[in-house]
């Protein structure tokens, strides 16, 4: 029986891969709503999960490609490729709301400029001082402080290391789970009770 099933999931790779990420998202979101009280969000847990089992599939198999690297996750490798990775970002974007951006006018503008420039100069700074200085790994893990999602496309554009792409998303990782975390504690101390100062602090 076994054997009948693997082989369906191994020749329907990107389906398996679809099935497999919506069971981590599912699981994800669970432990965020009942182990963290959704103070950190789904996804980040998702990303932690996606980050462990792509280490365990390669040491298992001793490749360069995580859970990809075994033939019934194949398919995984495929769905984390650059066109499907790209079709995400640019459907990110879309949902951006034009009309509360332009509600926050230029303060919002300046914040969202400084909330770009500034963890890219931290994360370039920290990447020096760990070691780090060509100029590829240092904007890659600069990238990841901006946000997880830039660090790995930025990574695969310029040709970086796995390990230093793996280091720019975990750094994206752990400024958005603090951003989660601390957010709702310190809401009432920032003033953030309407969408003009919730936009300005989503720019920082």
């Amino acid at each position: 029986m076994w054997p009948i099933i693997d082989n369906a999931l191994e020749h329907n790779g990107l389906i398996t891969a679809f099935a497999v990420v919506g069971a981590i998202m599912w699981l994800s979101v669970v432990l965020s709503k009942y182990l963290t009280f959704g103070r950190v969000h789904g996804s980040a847990i998702a990303i932690v999960i996606g980050l462990v089992l792509a280490w365990v599939g390669g040491t298992i198999t001793g490749g360069q490609k995580g859970l990809a690297d075994m033939a019934l996750f194949s398919g995984i490798g495929l769905m984390g490729g650059a066109m499907l990775r790209d079709f995400a970002i640019v459907a990110t974007a879309f949902e951006v709301q034009a009309t509360e951006a332009r509600r926050a006018g230029m303060i919002g503008a300046v914040a969202l400029l400084l909330g770009t420039v500034l963890p890219f100069i931290v994360g370039a700074a920290v990447a020096y001082a760990f070691g780090y200085r060509d100029a590829v790994s240092m904007t890659t893990i600069g990238a990841g402080a901006v946000t997880y999602i830039v660090g790995p496309v930025t990574g695969a554009a310029l040709g970086a290391s796995s390990d230093v792409m793996a280091l720019s998303i975990a750094t994206g990782l752990i400024k958005a789970i603090l951003v989660m975390v601390f957010t709702p504690v310190s809401a009432r101390l920032l003033a953030l009770d309407n969408p003009r100062s919730a936009m300005v602090f989503g720019g920082l």
